[in-house]
């Protein structure tokens, strides 16, 4: 199927196509895991998107992305979905070196509506603005971030064309309104109103000022009970809201849009999860999901070891149930970040301030500066958003907010835009700011404890699962920059871990018939130089074992140590990740791609000793 022959469908074998999109994403989610209320509740947008407009031509721009598999389908990708966030297969999200017709990478949000007004920019340059039109996909959740608020503004003061629409799948913005506003958006996203506000607007010009305070003051009063009020003031017209369910409603109101030759939202209420019943709803847990049985919904891949996130809400719970000064904030991830318990045991002192990692950087330094005690908690692909705040509302005042860092390293198939490997490279170059990492889950709580005292910003990182599971000495206190040697034998080797990287180096060992001294560096800034100066007197061959990009890495903080020391005899060698973007895929065949498999690493370290 493609997007070619649905421009001829009629709207019955429109909706025989919808219900084959939305069983062939259960059947291929259910199995590879990826987005599925999202998805599902997008496919009749998506639908209608390809009847009306032309993605070889006119941009076709997802927000965030996740809810494009319909789009996927649609695009000559359907024999090759079975593939789906697969090593080696299709994308979990849009990438135009998978199909041209895929605009742009996306896997952040609130990107799209600054991306279709460049595109408007481009287009209006090239003078094509009669055969292409940006068509921008965003939902209501990625409406909660500033970086929207800023592209509509140019937007409604530069009144390029462009369709957005809008996914309301949370009834957010509608939900007030009531069926009054349902009567009344019906009439104003049909012709007849459009045409009749045309002709006023034409009419009213010829009669002065008087007239078009009249007219004004009419339409704002139909506006103020409808959603649209707060676009149509920023200069941009509003249909809406509609049922996103209904095709023949949604294709007649795009074929409106698009003729209109500014800028339109079109406000559509869709529901999560629509075509499958367990997952219909607000259920976060159906956002994102690991295979699952279909029949039941239940999650067919269950681990039976302790994931980091668990450990952090644990160790989380317990400081604040002991000191009331602790605060924290995530950014739209309860769940994920393992904030949700905490928000629901202390409402008061735990937020999901929504998408808006900027905010949440912010709000929590001016609560660090009022004596609260403040854990931000935020995916490390996520903070990226937030690092100016980090430099200058954090570090530049000294104030003391806790950056915890959950999925740090690789996270499998969310792929490129997720991989949390850049965090340790970009904070490390910030003035005042402490980076620390533990091992396991013993060691976990002693960071947090270090963290919870520590009056400095500081942030701490650990991966998505568990943490690799070996038999290693029991972690000892922390204290600033200060590591702790878990072996030590003669000879010329040793291995350094940072974080998860300790658990690779114990297990890299394993492969080595020779013993290695084996040091868990536990902060990268500061390092603990009297240690490694101690260190550098008996091992002439350090390996560095970091989930983290090479470049500005844990490699690169101690040859910086070993420049300003002057000491010199160390060979080093860093298998931290090399500079380019990782893919998607099962996490253990990334690695292996990668040749980090402790076997593997086990033969570099052979070869080169």
């Amino acid at each position: 199927m493609n997007n070619r022959n649905i421009k001829e469908k009629s709207m019955k074998e429109l909706e025989v196509v919808c219900s084959d999109i939305r069983e062939e994403i259960l059947r291929v989610v259910s199995q590879n895991g990826g987005h599925l209320s999202s998805t599902l509740g997008a496919t009749e947008l998506i639908v209608a998107m390809h009847k009306v407009f032309d993605s070889k031509k006119d941009p076709f721009i997802f927000d965030v992305s996740h809810q494009s598999y319909a789009h996927k389908l649609l695009t000559g990708r359907w024999k090759e979905f079975d593939t789906l966030r697969q090593f080696n297969g299709l994308c979990g999200y849009t990438k135009p070196s998978e199909s041209e017709d895929d605009y742009f990478v996306a896997g952040h949000s609130s990107t799209s509506i600054s991306l279709g007004v460049g595109a408007a920019k481009a287009i209006a340059l090239k003078g094509e603005q009669e055969m292409r039109v940006p068509v921008i996909v965003i939902g209501d959740g990625s409406m909660t971030a500033g970086m929207v608020y800023e592209a509509l503004n140019e937007l409604g003061d530069r009144k390029y064309p462009m369709v957005i629409i809008l996914n309301d799948n949370e009834m957010s913005i509608a939900k007030p309104i009531g069926a009054i506003s349902r009567i009344l958006s019906s009439a104003m996203a049909g012709p007849f109103y459009q045409k009749f506000k045309k002709h006023t607007e034409n009419f009213v010009d010829n009669f002065g000022e008087s007239a078009h305070y009249i007219a004004k003051r009419f339409e704002e009063g139909l506006k103020l009970i409808t959603p649209g009020l707060m676009f149509e003031e920023m200069g941009i017209e509003y249909i809406g809201p509609i049922d996103g369910h209904n095709l023949k409603s949604l294709t007649d109101t795009l074929v409106l849009a698009k003729g209109m030759g500014k800028p339109v939202i079109v406000h559509c209420q869709t529901i999560k999860g629509k075509g499958y019943d367990i997952a219909e709803g607000q259920e976060e847990k159906w956002h994102g999901v690991s295979p699952f049985d279909r029949e039941s919904g239940t999650s067919a891949k269950k681990s039976s070891a302790k994931s980091a996130t668990q450990i952090y809400t644990e160790a989380l719970m317990h400081l604040a149930k002991n000191n009331d000064k602790i605060v924290g904030a995530t950014a739209a991830m309860p769940t994920g970040t393992g904030l949700s318990d905490l928000m629901t045991e202390y409402p008061n002192r735990f937020w999901d301030v929504a998408i808006a990692e900027q905010h949440a950087v912010t709000s929590m330094s001016a609560l660090a500066k009022e004596g609260f005690k403040p854990f931000c908690t935020l995916y490390s692909t996520f903070l990226q958003r937030g690092y100016d705040q980090v430099i200058h509302d954090t570090c530049l005042m000294d104030l003391p907010v806790v950056f915890a860092l959950d999925r740090a390293g690789i996270v499998g198939e969310d792929g490129e835009t997720h991989q949390g490997v850049f965090d340790i490279s970009f904070l490390r170059a910030i003035p005042n700011m402490t980076l620390f990492a533990p091992r396991d889950e013993k060691s976990f709580h002693q960071a947090m404890g270090f963290a919870a005292e520590y009056q400095h910003p500081c942030s701490l990182r650990y991966p998505r699962g568990s943490f690799i599971q070996t038999d290693l000495p029991e972690a000892q206190t922390f204290e600033l920059g200060k590591s702790q040697l878990l072996y030590s034998h003669k000879g010329e080797i040793l291995f350094i871990g940072y974080g998860n990287g300790v658990g690779r180096a114990y297990e890299t060992s394993k492969f080595l018939d020779v013993g290695v001294s084996i040091l868990d560096l536990r902060f990268v800034k500061p390092l603990d130089k009297e240690m490694l100066k101690d260190l550098s007197t008996k091992h002439s061959k350090w390996f560095v074992f970091s989930d983290s990009a090479k470049m500005g890495g844990v490699g690169s903080a101690i040859l910086e140590l070993l420049a300003e020391e002057k000491i010199t005899g160390i060979e080093l060698t860093s298998f931290e990740y090399a500079d380019d973007f990782i893919t998607h895929g099962n996490t253990k065949l990334v690695e292996e791609s990668l040749g980090l498999l402790p076997q593997q690493l086990a033969n570099r370290v052979k070869s080169l000793v």
